[in-house]
């Protein structure tokens, strides 16, 4: 059988095994882990993209810094919806399959 190789997102290298392309890479994290890490860095932009809103009502921030972070959040907020309608559309492709 050919072995195919798939690049993982943490380390850009994965590892064949005997029924194809195992499923965590050696030395990489799991999808778990990087869908985990992927949370934390979203909800972390949107608290800092929050706050700088809120430093510019208190007229604290400079107009450029807020534009940034609310490009950013926008985008981010977007990203996620797209990841998720995804996931969404995959799942209801799942459950049309024929058992």
């Amino acid at each position: 059988m050919n072995n195919i190789i798939i690049p993982s997102i943490a380390n850009g290298i994965a590892t064949p095994s005997k029924n194809g392309v195992s499923a965590q890479p050696q030395g990489g994290a799991s999808f778990g882990e990087i869908l985990r890490i992927t949370a934390e860095n979203t909800v972390e932009t949107l608290k800092n993209s929050e706050k700088i809103s809120a430093q510019a009502i208190t007229g604290t921030a400079d107009l450029n810094d807020v534009v940034q972070a609310v490009t950013s959040a926008e985008l981010t907020l977007q990203t996620v919806m797209a990841v998720r309608d995804r996931a969404v559309s995959a799942l209801q492709e799942i459950l049309r399959m024929p058992i």
